[in-house]
């Protein structure tokens, strides 16, 4: 219980330092937005066999690639560094440091992508027209997408060795954010690749928020024609299953093979592209 509270305190401190940080802020703030400027511009393109506007339309997705890229991403990347500067070491030989840190870490990126999230949203409603939100279905997906992607993103912070390395990672996630509808409904694409997008999770999370955002007339652009709610919570459910079996072990795993030997390799590496 000392180290998990340890762990709230290290979030809200890490929190903290971000939020007014405005160089950190405007750097997790610049796709979201970017993108939602990209869709405002094409606001007068309707989605295919209604009157709907495209860009309205965009936004529940554009939302769903924010938890992707801040909370999976964010975390990865922050585990990674953390590991180059032996911060992970240092918590590491701490008495249940490990719990504290992860703790922190997790609340930390999961409170910066709610922030970041809830900013683009305010924006997105200011702008677009069309809107027929049900908040607490949106609370309840972006609570379930944080469950489901979160311990992806431990995963994938423990088992790169640098931030540098995760760049394919970050292509490979922007390429399925293209394929899962955020820009264009996914009914557009060709079949192998929609099956393709309902392996992952971002999907069916932009699929839950346009459930959650939109009219329900605005189904007819979705696989079969409706929301599929019930598709949505299972499939997120079994991502969330996936990540709290894979997360821990990987990370005990990871918390082995940390040492001052390891980080002085990290160290030597860095010097050297640096150089």
């Amino acid at each position: 219980m000392t180290a998990f509270l340890a762990g709230l305190r290290r979030g809200w401190i890490e929190l903290r330092q971000i939020l007014t940080s405005p160089m950190q802020l405007i750097g997790w703030l610049f796709l979201p937005a970017a993108t939602v400027v990209v869709m405002y511009v094409l606001r007068g393109s309707t989605v295919p066999g209604t009157t709907f506007s495209l860009g309205t339309q965009a936004v529940p997705g554009i939302l769903a690639m924010n938890v992707a890229m801040t909370g999976m991403l964010g975390l990865a990347m922050a585990l990674t560094m953390d590991r180059e500067d032996g911060t992970l070491l240092r918590a590491k030989a701490t008495p249940n440091g490990m719990l504290g840190y992860v703790t922190g870490k997790v609340l930390a990126q999961a409170g910066l992508t709610v922030v970041v999230l809830a900013i683009v949203q305010v924006a997105a409603v200011l702008l677009f027209d069309g809107f027929a939100p049900s908040w607490l279905a949106v609370a309840w997906m972006t609570a379930l997408g944080l469950v489901a992607t979160l311990p992806l993103g431990a995963v994938l912070g423990s088992l790169f060795t640098n931030a540098q390395s995760l760049s394919l990672v970050t292509m490979l996630v922007m390429g399925l954010v293209v394929i899962s509808g955020v820009y264009y409904p996914v009914t557009a694409m060709p079949e192998w690749l929609q099956w393709v997008a309902q392996v992952f999770p971002v999907y069916w999370l932009g699929l839950g928020l346009r459930s959650a955002l939109l009219p329900d007339a605005l189904a007819v652009a979705e696989i079969g024609g409706s929301w599929r709610h019930l598709a949505t919570a299972g499939a997120l459910g079994a991502w969330v299953v996936l990540g709290f079996v894979l997360a821990p072990a990987v990370l005990r795993r990871m918390a082995r093979r940390e040492s001052g030997a390891s980080v002085a390799a990290r160290r030597d590496r860095v010097a050297q592209r640096t150089a």
